[in-house]
């Protein structure tokens, strides 16, 4: 079986070498075969629950916000909180991701 790969032309030696390292390495620690390294593994969290335009306003009326004032502590446009409001737009995962921690620890968005 012949192992040796072609490097691509448009790589350089220095480069296709360290991906081969790495290809390597990864396929070492895929069969078990990994020592002197230490390996942590990492639980991503679940990506956020949606929320509805009226979760949204309830949200910001539970802050005692305007838009404009909500808008400005989630770096937003105030237009932007307005089409959640009226459900012309949903919230970006990340803007989502914001607005939970805004329901849970209002006051961590609150003084930032």
């Amino acid at each position: 079986m012949n192992t040796k790969k072609a490097k691509p032309r448009y790589m350089s030696d220095e480069t296709f070498g360290e991906l081969m390292k790495s290809a390597k390495q990864a396929l070492a620690y895929e069969r078990g075969h990994v020592s002197g390294h230490r390996v942590t593994r990492v639980t991503a969290p679940r990506p956020p629950r949606p929320m509805s335009s009226d979760d949204i306003a309830r949200l910001r009326q539970k802050l005692k916000c305007s838009q404009s004032v909500f808008a400005r502590v989630l770096n937003v446009s105030p237009k932007t909180v307005q089409a959640w409001e009226q459900g012309i737009r949903v919230p970006s995962d990340a803007a989502l991701k914001l607005l939970t921690i805004a329901k849970r620890h209002p006051e961590v968005l609150l003084e930032a």
